[in-house]
């Protein structure tokens, strides 16, 4: 009988000499170097290309989205940025990278246990990669996000060097940890919150504890109230162009289609369990409905079934899975089903995931992948955009450290911290990495802007 379960261990000194043994081909101290390697792609070309697979009628959606502020844009061109990190220096200690881990794409949501947990929660691009490439565009979007705030130069670049430290001790713990400590271990909102509560003003502590009240209050008869209306027999989900539209006849009967052709194939990729208690939900309705920066223009939908009385909805958001931004820069097999891909990923990075996560490939036009999981459910997150310095460094750490926990339970721990050691050159070179990718970050935001405003004017 073979298999890795039955093979023996790389001994973890082996491991942890393996990845400072890196350092002489790729020294820490050279993540700090930004330059646009040759031949680097247009970003409105890298941005058309990604819209000629999106519904025509939402990419100018997607621009304003985009276009409010360099933030936003980095929000939306995780395309762009994955061509400049596989292009710059890079480890390949491989992980179950998240591919798009910019501070707003962190969050609090329920756990199966209806307990409020901090983690990721955008898995759009999730793929194998190097456990940097996630480390930097964490430490990009905080110090854009502080540059936009009216932060100082100094204090934006100590927020990304404040990321980059907490990830290096979170992965130096982990080493001490057991595999299943390492594989259970979640943030869970309302400790970390008393635990930050000495750090924290008596305005940064009343905000966060309003955010996790927020999100208690995101339930699915909440979102009855919100997104629907009752009709003879049923409900009927409400509009609101173009953020929530129901499509035209003939599309509408065809994504209700999609959704009924494809219903049992999502249900198989549940457990047993899960299944089950789908059984007691009937179907009611079906509208597009457009959510985030980048993903503006895919195929999503929301849907929403009800159980035995009006009491007991369940709104699924059903949404386009597209090839991740990091698979043409990283060597192996491709998935063959991107739903697959972004449920596997999800399953793996995150501390608890949402219990109706599943996939399907759809048929006939709408003949795209596909990945369902709840719409609402406790879902919610801080305003990053009124965090002042101290704060966002606070916020810098509580992401940091979810992201070294998802790369320790993919990856190995013992040989990416071998690599990243004790000392702060690796914090140090991420600071500067992220300052210069920031200004690139705007360059970018500027032509891109540009360029869409001429076309605005030409059309």
């Amino acid at each position: 009988m073979t298999g890795v379960a039955f093979e023996k261990p790389e001994p973890a000194d082996d491991r942890r000499r393996r990845g400072k043994g890196l350092r002489a081909t790729v020294p820490r101290g050279a993540h700090g170097d930004w330059e646009s390697a040759p031949g680097r792609p247009d970003p409105t070309d890298v941005l058309d290309q990604q819209n000629a697979l999106r519904v025509p009628e939402l990419v100018p959606l997607r621009y304003e989205r985009m276009l409010v502020s360099p933030f936003t844009f980095l929000r939306g061109s995780a395309a762009i940025m994955a061509w400049d990190l596989a292009h710059g220096p890079r480890t390949d200690l491989m992980v179950a990278a998240c591919g798009d881990a910019h501070l707003a794409n962190f969050g609090l949501f329920a756990g199966p246990d209806r307990r409020l947990v901090f983690d990721l929660n955008d898995f759009d691009e999730v793929h194998r990669g190097p456990f940097e490439w996630d480390v930097k565009r964490l430490a990009v979007s905080l110090t854009v996000a502080a540059t936009d705030n009216g932060h100082s130069p100094a204090d934006a670049r100590a927020v990304a060097r404040t990321a980059a430290r907490s990830y290096r001790e979170t992965m130096a713990r982990a080493t001490g940890m057991t595999a299943l400590d390492v594989w259970y271990a979640r943030i869970e909102a309302d400790t970390v919150l008393a635990d930050l509560r000495d750090e924290m003003t008596k305005r940064q502590f009343a905000v966060a504890e309003g955010a996790l009240e927020k999100a208690e209050t995101r339930t699915q008869l909440g979102a009855l109230k919100k997104f629907a209306r009752p009709t003879n027999g049923g409900f009927r989900i409400k509009e609101d162009p173009p953020l929530i539209v129901r499509l035209p006849y003939d599309r509408q009967v065809e994504a209700t289609q999609l959704l009924r052709n494809a219903f049992g194939s999502y249900l198989e990729t549940l457990a047993s369990d899960r299944r089950q208690l789908m059984t007691r939900y009937r179907f009611q309705d079906i509208a597009r409905k457009v959510v985030g920066v980048g993903s503006v223009g895919t195929m999503c939908f929301m849907a929403l079934f009800v159980g035995d009385t009006a009491h007991d909805p369940l709104f699924l958001q059903v949404k386009e899975a597209q090839a991740s931004v990091l698979a043409p820069y990283v060597e192996g097999r491709p998935y063959t089903d991107q739903g697959q891909r972004v449920v596997e990923g999800q399953r793996l990075i995150q501390s608890a995931s949402d219990p109706f996560l599943g996939w399907f490939t759809g048929t006939g036009p709408l003949g795209r992948d596909f990945y369902v999981r709840q719409l609402r459910d406790k879902k919610g997150g801080f305003d990053v955009g009124s965090m002042r310095p101290e704060g966002l460094r606070v916020y810098a750490r509580l992401c940091a450290t979810a992201l070294a926990r998802a790369h320790a339970r993919t990856g190995d721990p013992v040989a990416i911290a071998g690599y990243l050691g004790t000392g702060t050159v690796f914090d140090e070179a991420i600071e500067r990495f992220a300052a210069g990718y920031a200004e690139q970050n705007r360059r970018d935001y500027e032509q891109v802007r540009l360029r869409r405003s001429d076309a605005v004017r030409e059309s």
